[in-house]
């Protein structure tokens, strides 16, 4: 098996079979020989997730789960493996992105060229079509956002903000699976387009910040619904 699959069929089944007290994981040998790969093969793999975050090994005593603190390329990895995330990690990312885009903004109402304004010209003529159609946008949001954090023309900046799309795959369809959320974040893109031609980077940033206050109080609600549903769940058992 290619380290590209190992690695989140391995992250799938150390969460699945950790145990529920103490987070210990199955051993190298018992996961070399579930996954019929050789042992070092395994360490390889750990070793990634141990720098992940996911894992921690520990001399004489075995492989622990660490979930909670795994990093953010861990919870991407998560993502695509259809993992479920822990929402308030979620949460937390959406404030980071949050934080990011809106960076983001001001940074390319300085550095983006024509290229970036008729990729976005074309991204915000898809969601046009789409929003006509009655038809969710996902794709063409995280496309438009994803284009504003390429035309920083930083590298290490849209890689970083690429795995907060990845990670939001799942949620995405839903989120925009309501039309008028979808006709709200069209004409808000369209804002944010226009701010960016002007090179007005603080009306870009204010536009920008506004704009994903929706998506932070969308994970806030569906935050405080599960934590009712816990407490009813508690008082019932």
């Amino acid at each position: 098996m290619a380290e590209k699959d190992l690695l989140p069929h391995l992250a799938a089944f150390l969460i699945a079979e950790s145990d529920a007290e103490s987070h210990r994981t199955p051993s190298e040998r018992e996961l070399a020989e579930h996954f019929q790969v050789s042992r070092g093969q395994i360490r390889e793999a750990l070793a990634i997730l141990e720098a992940m975050r996911l894992v921690e090994r520990r001399a004489k005593s075995g492989i622990y789960l660490t979930k909670r603190e795994a990093s953010v390329e861990a919870m991407a990895l998560f993502a695509r493996a259809g993992l479920p995330l822990d929402p308030v990690q979620i949460y937390e990312t959406v404030e980071l992105r949050k934080i990011h885009e809106i960076k983001a903004a001001e940074l390319a109402c300085t550095r983006a060229t024509e290229e970036n304004y008729e990729a976005l010209r074309e991204i915000l003529r898809a969601s046009e079509a789409k929003v006509a159609a009655g038809e969710p946008i996902h794709k063409e949001d995280r496309d438009f956002h994803l284009e504003i954090v390429r035309a920083t023309k930083n590298s290490v900046f849209y890689r970083i903000c690429t795995l907060y799309y990845v990670m939001g795959e799942g949620r995405l369809p839903i989120y925009f699976n309501d039309p008028e959320r979808g006709r709200k974040s069209h004409a808000e893109h369209l804002q944010i387009f226009e701010a960016l031609v002007r090179r007005d980077g603080n009306l870009a940033q204010a536009l920008m910040n506004a704009h994903l206050q929706g998506a932070e109080s969308y994970w806030k609600g569906l935050i405080s619904e599960m934590d009712i549903k816990e407490g009813v769940r508690l008082e019932n058992a």
